[in-house]
């Protein structure tokens, strides 16, 4: 069995395959094609639902979320089944502030159990500061989730927020630097703010706070959901069935910024003509 180590010459990529709302979970490395700027990559290592899962799980308990996180909370342990032997996960929760609840732990029962533990065992201030969470949520995660295996923050929040100090691309470059991918389920009143119109520009430090920004860039899912339960066991499930490919790190001037493609071949493409393929559209070089 491969395994993928962050911090090395390799390039790894976190992939997702879909089809409308289905996941396509029968390819292989051959399936699949990656370019670096432009040039095609040899794909030296290829895994599928093998590898350990670090999960942290970033808990928005600010007032509006409550009926939420009891939702979550009552399906909290079917959702943890879909997870394997080794994996591990972390709780956090936010609002104003970010408080870590539960270390990162391979103890599923108890993980579900916390959950609901988590809602009413910190005082985080009032407010909500998304982007300052996600930092904080991807702080624990490259200083505690080991050098091996995927690496996953799933947040729940209802996208409400203004981003502070906080502009999303130090956020996208901070994931990105530890290897992680964001997804999110956004309920409630929270949308997806509209882009500024042609010839407006707003102030980076000023912004409307935007999860499904966060999870297009680091090649995760954010989807806006009436309840909770349901789509926490959905997101759960489809966290855990990701493809990794990795491929050497072509030279290149350290800081920079490298595009990365990922597709299928045309032969997959015959298959799944409709597939979308989910992935980081690029890598800052270290």
């Amino acid at each position: 069995m491969p395994t993928f180590k962050t911090g090395v010459v390799d390039v790894r990529l976190d992939v997702q395959v879909t089809q409308g709302d289905t996941l396509v979970k029968n390819l292989h490395k051959e399936d699949f094609v990656v370019t670096d700027e432009g040039a095609p990559q040899n794909i030296v290592a290829f895994a599928h639902g093998t590898e350990r899962l670090s999960l942290l799980l970033l808990l928005d308990v600010s007032g509006s979320m409550q009926r939420y996180l009891n939702q979550i909370a009552r399906t909290a342990r079917d959702a943890m089944k879909f997870l394997q032997p080794g994996d591990r996960v972390a709780i956090m929760v936010f609002a104003k502030r970010s408080e870590l609840h539960q270390e990162f732990s391979d103890n599923l029962a108890e993980t579900a159990r916390q959950i609901a533990n988590a809602i009413h065992d910190h005082d985080v201030g009032a407010g909500t500061a998304i982007n300052q969470a996600v930092l904080d949520a991807t702080k624990y995660m490259d200083k505690h989730a080991g050098p091996d295996g995927r690496r996953a923050v799933l947040i729940l929040t209802d996208n409400l927020s203004i981003s502070f100090m906080q502009p999303d691309a130090k956020v996208i470059r901070a994931l990105d630097d530890a290897d992680t991918v964001l997804d999110a389920i956004v309920v409630g009143r929270g949308i997806r703010p509209e882009q500024p119109k042609p010839g407006h520009t707003q102030n980076p430090d000023f912004t409307p706070a935007d999860v499904f920004h966060l999870a297009d860039e680091t090649g995760g899912e954010a989807i806006k959901a009436d309840r909770a339960d349901a789509s926490f066991k959905d997101m759960v499930e489809r966290i855990r069935s990701r493809y990794t490919l990795a491929y050497h790190a072509p030279e290149a001037a350290p800081g920079s910024f490298r595009h990365v493609g990922v597709d299928l071949t045309p032969q997959a493409r015959k298959w799944y003509p409709a597939a979308v393929v989910h992935a980081r559209p690029g890598y800052w070089v270290k």
